[in-house]
């Protein structure tokens, strides 16, 4: 039977990165802000999807792929972190916006916001590394299947990640209303997430951690 330690280890970790600043924060406000809720929540499904398809690979073992090929995992760790660095930029650039500082930018479509909510979690260096480096380490063989451990920790994980993230959903349009008359406190924003964009890309480069095979 798995370990309650092990499920508040990964309610803990999950946590932590959802409230970090990166590509899923970014689009689903950035979303929510110039569309609406029901876009932002249209585009948490997509979110979701990919946390599934992350949880399916995890179970049947695609961690073991990256721990027998360093190499890969290296490459992709890498890109995540070059990624990151590229939000950093476009966010403390001169003439950067802010996440929540409303623009016009034309309506899309249920089907694309959720392809591209998918495919924005699905392309999220955290969320590689989270089940590829971090979630397998609470995996712990002597307490039964592996692959049921791997599916409850995963499970774990996305629902404090899509319970935060709807609540991110829900009071995105509030807070870029109350955040559009105070130019200030926008560039603050702006200056704060760029910078922890840029600090979380040079961690994820420089971590030595190697997935451990579930």
């Amino acid at each position: 039977m798995i370990e309650m330690a092990a499920v508040l280890g990964v309610a803990a970790v999950a946590l932590g990165l959802v409230l970090t600043p990166g590509p899923n924060m970014m689009y689903l406000v950035s979303r929510t802000v110039s569309q609406g809720r029901r876009a932002g929540l249209v585009s948490l499904g997509g979110v979701a999807l990919g946390f599934g398809v992350y949880l399916v690979a995890a179970t049947v073992g695609i961690t073991a792929v990256f721990a027998m090929v360093p190499g890969l995992y290296l490459a992709v760790k890498l890109t995540g972190a070059a990624y990151l660095l590229w939000m950093a930029w476009q966010a403390l650039r001169p003439g950067g916006t802010s996440i929540f500082e409303p623009t016009t930018v034309p309506a899309d479509p249920a089907r694309r916001l959720f392809v591209m909510g998918f495919l924005t979690n699905l392309l999220n260096p955290k969320i590689a590394i989270l089940y590829m480096a971090l979630i397998p380490q609470f995996v712990a063989p002597e307490h039964g299947q592996i692959w049921l451990q791997s599916l409850i920790l995963g499970a774990v994980q996305i629902v404090v990640a899509l319970t935060v993230n709807g609540l991110i959903v829900l009071g995105a349009a509030g807070l870029a209303t109350f955040l559009t008359g105070r130019p200030l406190w926008l560039r603050v924003q702006r200056y704060l997430m760029g910078t922890m964009l840029g600090a979380i890309a040079v961690l994820l480069a420089t971590d030595r951690a190697r997935p451990t095979p579930a």
